[in-house]
């Protein structure tokens, strides 16, 4: 009785969790491009300056930049990978408006300061005295001056370096660009010397808030073109996503009925163990915080027709030493163990191969081959050890007493 009453509170309880709570997970879980609709580049990085060469540093740098960038969109999490020696990858799903990703994405906010040089023109300023790395990060606030007007106060990194270029250029022009557009070039009438420098016009608190983002953005540290670039609808992203969930639904129910038909009380607890394998794969795509794409769904595919290869080798083993004339515990104890090794060696072996993928592939290739390993994780745990320690309880509470129960006939056993 123990026994059986563990068993049904076990069922039970699960059974009550995932009814309540499935809802609102697969609300929670963050949809790729391919099923949402958005945006992706694919960008190749170029030195800044001629003679520099491309770390795995600064490319990373750049992409944080670019992540900086697309966060200012204000749509889903955007998606930022580095392919390679000098390429990134960006995706933003829910975006709409392409033009204005672009214009985003590329390679304004080069900020400098600037002098005259000799043969300059009046109003005109070559020699660059500081650029944006020489700034703070988040350098641009917003604030008035003493005449009540809208000014953005920026900081610098070394205030030395600072105080040496106003007291050089004192009485002279030090010009503000954000690019080749030159924003101010006000007069240096003291020595500077905490790092600070003041940008002020006829600026509307919009104008001045766009003009501090666009600053705080600051420089990438690598030049980037564009190579490769597509759109993914939000109709066709949902159409995408409609149909694989109607075929996921299809396929699953074909194959619990399988199970059940062909394996009858083991084959509903395994099938129970699949509900239960899914559901923990969407807990851990919620609280991980993946991002669900198609490959991913193929691979969630794949998982779960490993998950019933691994509880049809199970079954069929059982049934094999119950064909020999073996009791129900003795066939059980002996099926599992022997299917044991074999499930598990496939298991291994996927999750090595997996693993290569993930270490040598890029994009969506990581993304298949991630949810390839936690999807097998999870087989092992509900499928090996959970289907099992269910099927096992109602054994030994001797409720599973008759070979047909597994769909064994009794014309089928071997007399020992």
């Amino acid at each position: 009785m123990k026994r059986l009453l563990s068993f049904m509170i076990t069922v039970l309880v699960l059974a009550a969790v995932m009814a309540v709570s499935t809802p609102g997970l697969l609300d929670r879980v963050r949809l790729g491009l391919d099923l949402k609709g958005g945006f992706e580049i694919l960008y190749q990085a170029q030195p800044s300056e001629q003679g520099k060469e491309i770390t795995r540093a600064s490319l990373l740098q750049t992409a944080a930049s670019l992540e900086k960038r697309a966060n200012v969109l204000g749509t889903s999490e955007p998606e930022v990978t580095t392919e390679g020696t000098d390429r990134i990858r960006l995706k933003i799903a829910g975006v709409t408006n392409e033009a204005e990703v672009r214009e985003k994405m590329k390679e304004p906010a080069v900020l400098t300061f600037r002098s005259a040089a000799p043969g300059d023109a009046e109003g005109t300023y070559s020699k660059i005295e500081l650029v944006g790395s020489d700034f703070v990060e988040n350098a641009a606030t917003i604030g008035r001056d003493s005449l009540n007007q809208i000014e953005i106060s920026i900081k610098v990194k070394d205030k030395q370096k600072f105080a040496e270029i106003t007291k050089r250029l004192l009485g002279q022009h030090l010009a503000i660009y954000l690019d080749d557009t030159k924003l101010s070039d006000p007069q240096v009438r003291a020595e500077l010397t905490e790092g600070t420098a003041s940008i002020s016009g006829n600026y509307t608190i919009e104008e001045a808030r766009n003009l501090a983002d666009t600053i705080n953005l600051g420089a990438l540290p690598l030049k980037l073109t564009e190579k490769y670039s597509q759109s993914v609808g939000a109709t066709l992203g949902k159409q995408s996503l409609d149909q694989t969930v109607k075929a996921g639904l299809i396929g699953s129910v074909f194959i619990l009925l399988f199970m059940i038909g062909m394996y009858r009380v083991p084959g509903l607890i395994a099938s129970f163990a699949l509900i239960l394998h899914t559901w923990l794969l969407i807990l851990v795509f919620v609280f991980a915080d993946f991002t669900l794409t198609l490959p991913g769904i193929a691979a969630f595919i794949l998982g779960i027709g490993m998950a019933v290869d691994a509880n049809i080798i199970t079954n069929e083993r059982i049934r094999e030493e119950m064909r020999s004339g073996k009791s129900i515990m003795s066939s059980v104890k002996a099926g599992s163990k022997s299917s044991f090794r074999t499930v598990m060696d496939s298991n291994v072996t996927t999750i090595i191969v997996a693993a290569v993928m993930f270490a040598f592939g890029t994009g969506s290739v990581k993304g298949f081959a991630l949810v390839l390993i936690v999807e097998i994780l999870l087989s092992i745990f509900t499928n090996l050890y959970f289907a099992r320690w269910l099927l096992n309880m109602l054994v030994k509470a001797g409720k599973l007493s008759k070979p047909k129960q597994f769909g064994v006939k009794e014309s089928e056993i071997s007399a020992l």
